[in-house]
């Protein structure tokens, strides 16, 4: 969860009021945003805000709009009106188009900057990087100082050692190239150009460099200062509709300074993509029940109500009609996606701790599924019958599965993308599990009699998966005198118990056993498992010196 660091005396400025004293009442204030105090002095004040998806709240300007809503300090929609176009414009070179076609800019004139406003204009930029921006692959965020800058700029391409100018941070001009093999910025965001063979580039008319997107600015026009009253904010990403509402939730934080908004035109050389005039701050509506609405809620509220609380939790009303509103929502909402969005807010604008709480009134009766219940039965005679339980991972390696079994290469289900070089299919049998575990328990004393109820991946052409799930049970015994009569006897043992007359063994051949001590398990005509003594070769694969016999049984198929 995000957390905003916050100046204590600029917060009370925004919002217009002292803060409670106290974390305890401050908490209950922040919990109309889902807030939770992280640090409190009397310097700053570290929020860790819950939701996650209100990007707008990720800044000192954001909370404060919000709160004052909801504290009856300031109702309903704030505007943010544009004082006029800029004349700026962006032309955009049609190579970017499929390396990162789509910019965004923005210019804010007449603010008074402070140290501490530049400091929150950072984190909030730093913020929507790494989250909304997917740590700036999707979108990345330039601040300039507008004075510096002449008009018009170039959306360009060059080749990584083609252009040379200073970083932020740094004092001495890199090429494009250098700067990702010096800069910690192009360290860590190099691999988002580096596939492609010319890089992205924003220069002025007099060929000035702004920024080398997404990497890092230049540190004499992209570095913000004091001085600073004019700034140019742009905005480069893979997704137009992420560029654009990254742009408004950086421009209202500004305007909320008391900047005035002036936009730009930004000219696309793409087919599917007109010019645009960027920022788009006009409001959306969404239309809201009030029927469904108090159904959610679980109790009734009047449209006057609902209207009322619209208001504190910083929404317009363009229009009410007999059964539902036709709500406003500011550009800088883009999470509200549904009108259950909406409801959650109004909700929280009429008070959690208002709401009275009753029990599930819906039956949500529940229990062990039959075939649960039987493998439950198997595993506890199992158990009676002398045997150790164990859990295997389902994932494992056709080395294991196969090469040690005794058994040539067959089709399993692999993994596209493992992460370990020991898992990288699914088991379609128990048993070279078992043996797997005894390898790696040579050192406790035998006999070892343990066993297993689990999952295997079979294939099936007839499911959407193509793949189906089969529930079998494997028991292996090693010591000295392990033979196939004990194992056989077990075997009874476990059918007997489960009430299972109709079956034999009859002998058959597997590579994993031995020759003449093998016999395949059938029931009701059908062939279920496996049983026999290990063959030689399989045990000096997993190093085990004693003799080993084992079954495997489908547990579907004697259900």
């Amino acid at each position: 969860m995000p957390t905003i660091e916050v100046e204590r005396e600029d917060f009370e400025a925004l919002l217009g009021l002292d803060l409670p004293r106290s974390v305890e009442e401050l908490d209950d204030m922040l919990a109309y945003v889902k807030g939770e105090v992280k640090l409190f002095d009397e310097q700053e004040v570290h929020i860790e805000v819950k939701d996650s998806n209100r990007a707008d709240l990720w800044s000192v300007e954001g909370l404060a709009r919000a709160l004052r809503g909801f504290l009856n300090l300031e109702k309903g929609l704030k505007n943010y009106s544009v004082a006029g176009s800029s004349g700026v414009e962006i032309h955009v070179d049609s190579r970017l188009e499929n390396i990162r076609p789509y910019i965004g800019c923005a210019i804010i004139k007449d603010i008074e900057f402070t140290d501490v406003m530049i400091r929150g204009a950072m984190r909030l930029q730093d913020k929507l990087d790494q989250t909304y921006g997917r740590n700036r692959r999707r979108t990345s965020i330039g601040l300039y100082d507008f004075d510096l800058i002449s008009p018009p700029l170039h959306y360009s391409v060059a080749k990584p050692k083609q252009v040379s100018f200073v970083p932020l941070g740094f004092s001495v001009k890199m090429t494009l190239e250098e700067i990702l093999e010096k800069h910690p910025k192009g360290i860590e965001y190099g691999h988002i150009v580096h596939p492609h063979a010319v890089w992205p580039l924003l220069t002025d008319s007099k060929d000035n460099v702004l920024s080398f997107p997404p990497i890092i600015n230049s540190d004499d026009l992209g570095r913000i200062t004091e001085n600073a009253h004019n700034v140019l904010i742009e905005v480069t990403g893979t997704s137009h509709e992420t560029v654009l509402n990254t742009l408004n939730m950086m421009v209202t934080s500004l305007a909320d300074r008391g900047g005035k908004i002036f936009t730009t035109q930004v000219n696309y050389p793409y087919k599917e993509r007109k010019n645009a005039v960027t920022p788009q701050l006009e409001t959306k509506t969404m239309r809201i029940d009030l029927a469904e609405m108090n159904q959610l809620f679980g109790f009734k509220l009047t449209l006057k109500e609902v209207a009322e609380l619209l208001g504190k939790a910083r929404y317009g009303i363009a229009k009410t009609q007999k059964k539902g509103v036709i709500v406003r929502i500011p550009c800088h909402r883009i999470d509200v996606m549904h009108p259950v969005d909406i409801a959650e807010d109004i909700a929280i604008a009429y008070g959690y701790n208002k709401i009275k709480p009753r029990w599930q009134r819906l039956p949500t009766t529940g229990g062990i599924s039959s075939h649960a219940q039987f493998c439950d039965i198997v595993r506890e005679i199992m158990v009676g019958l002398g045997f150790q339980e164990i859990l295997t991972f389902t994932m494992t390696h056709p080395e294991i599965l196969q090469t040690k079994m005794n058994r040539k290469r067959e089709k399993v289900v692999e993994i596209s993308n493992p992460k370990m070089v020991t898992f990288t299919c699914l088991r379609n049998w128990l048993l070279p599990s078992l043996m797997e575990f005894l390898s790696h328990n040579t050192h406790v004393e035998y006999p070892q009699k343990i066993f297993e109820v689990g999952y295997v991946v079979v294939f099936d052409g007839e499911a959407e998966t193509k793949t189906r799930d089969v529930t079998k049970l494997a028991c292996v015994t090693t010591h000295p005198n392990a033979n196939f009569t004990e194992m056989k006897s077990c075997l009874e043992a476990l059918l007997l118990n489960m009430g299972l007359k109709q079956w034999n063994i009859r002998e058959t051949t597997h590579p994993s056993f031995i020759s003449g001590r093998t016999a395949k398990i059938s029931s009701r005509n059908r062939e279920v498992g496996i049983l026999g003594e290990v063959h030689p070769q399989v045990l000096n694969n997993f190093k085990l010196k004693n003799p080993a016999s084992a079954f495997e049984i489908d547990l579907k198929k004697i259900t």
